[in-house]
């Protein structure tokens, strides 16, 4: 194992590539989770409902990503990872400007409207974080890729306490989606210094590797599992953050809570995220195995989602303790990530790591179509623990049966 000196260790981790990607994920998560936290508001104050046409709107966001997330990853192996980190934060900083004009939109059904630019910035949005995670990944040592990588997330998942605060201190939702498409083209312009991989420019050359195949994740078997287990892994956050956060609102009655605001719930679980993503990469290097580490994370959020669902009533505050457990616990995003990047060889991996976290975002529609149906015949929190039983065990299987991927080069192609 290659050994830094500290001067060395930071010149890696704060290098361009870091900074920038960390930048990236920061403002792609602001814009990402603007609509949980301004939901409520911005549908009443449109005279919407906002449990029933939130939910559409949040799908359409949700199957957007999934679409980009296969869209800009086939194009980032084809073209190149800074294609991607130019071409999608053009598109979500557009469309959330355009969402902050909703109110003087009187040409159609506001309701749709939405949720066509909120399905348009989920295709933006889908492109940030796999784009500058496989960047970040082939541009550092792999004795710093790790820490790397949680550097990114840990800084990027801030974006959602500052959308919070932004929403707070603006007093308008329509100036916190302003800001937030004014952050992402101020960042375009600092894009521009950023180089490209070295891996990708070396098998670009090489017209006899096939880059940037899709289908080929559902035409062999060995890609079908290895990307089938990288999704389950990280569906266990995403239940987490559609359900139990961005729905916090419908667990109050049941609860003995007054009222709960989702914004102020995605708050606590970001900041806690943040803490988890950081810490990430430095417990996976002490345990020397990236399996552990999210198992281990894996199980501490479970501990926390049996407690808030079956302890009882709680207070508004409980409810937000409750939240920074699991956000604590999903801080394992950026380990995930990660190992859907060594996973896959270098003519594959943009395609798999951006689309494989956007395919996971995409199973919110389908746990909140699971979570819904429950809710006719039983109470929502006995909806809600079935369908994160679900998610937690193909979560957990997946985790103890995938490769280990700790200190592995990423000089390889499929």
């Amino acid at each position: 194992m290659q050994q830094f000196t500290r001067e060395e260790k930071l010149k890696h981790l704060f290098s361009f590539p870091v900074i920038i990607a960390s930048l990236g994920y920061f403002v792609d998560i602001y814009d990402l989770l603007l609509f949980g936290i301004v939901r409520i508001p911005s549908l009443n104050d449109m005279g919407l409902e906002a449990d029933t046409v939130g939910t559409m709107i949040l799908n359409y966001q949700m199957v957007g990503l999934v679409l980009g997330g296969i869209v800009w990853g086939v194009f980032g192996d084809k073209k190149g990872r800074l294609s991607v980190l130019f071409g999608s934060i053009i598109v979500y900083s557009l469309a959330n400007i355009a969402c902050g004009f909703l109110p003087q939109m009187d040409f159609a059904d506001k309701g749709v409207i939405y949720a066509w630019l909120r399905f348009i910035a989920g295709i933006g949005l889908a492109g940030e974080l796999g784009a500058g995670i496989t960047l970040v990944s082939e541009t550092l040592p792999k004795e710093l890729r790790a820490i790397g990588t949680s550097i990114v997330a840990g800084f990027g998942v801030l974006g959602a306490v500052v959308a919070q605060f932004t929403v707070e201190l603006a007093g308008s939702w329509t100036t916190a989606y302003f800001i937030g498409g004014g952050l992402g083209l101020m960042l375009l312009v600092l894009r521009i210094s950023v180089a490209e991989s070295g891996m990708f420019k070396s098998i670009k050359e090489n017209s006899s590797i096939k880059r940037g195949d899709f289908l080929s994740f559902f035409t062999k078997k060995t890609l079908f599992i290895k990307y089938l287990k990288c999704i389950l892994i990280g569906v266990p956050i995403w239940y987490c953050i559609g359900i139990l956060v961005f729905m916090a609102n419908q667990f109050a009655p049941e609860m003995g809570i007054t009222s709960i605001d989702p914004g102020k719930a995605i708050m606590w679980t970001y900041i806690s995220t943040s803490v988890g993503d950081f810490s990430c990469g430095f417990i996976s290097q002490a345990l020397h195995s990236r399996k552990k580490t999210i198992l281990y994370m894996l199980l501490f959020t479970f501990a926390g989602v049996a407690l808030l669902l079956f302890s009882g009533n709680k207070t508004e505050n409980m409810y937000y303790f409750y939240c920074g457990w699991i956000g604590l616990g999903c801080g394992f995003w950026a380990m995930f990530v990660t190992v859907s990047a060594e996973q896959f060889g270098t003519n594959m991996r943009s395609t798999a790591t951006t689309s494989v976290p956007n395919m996971v975002r995409g199973t919110v529609p389908i746990m909140l179509i699971g979570f819904d149906y429950l809710k006719q015949n039983n109470s929502v929190i006995i909806s809600a623990a079935v369908v994160g039983l679900i998610a937690f065990a193909l979560g957990i299987y997946a985790t103890l049966t995938i490769s280990e991927t700790h200190n592995r080069h990423m000089d390889f192609v499929e």
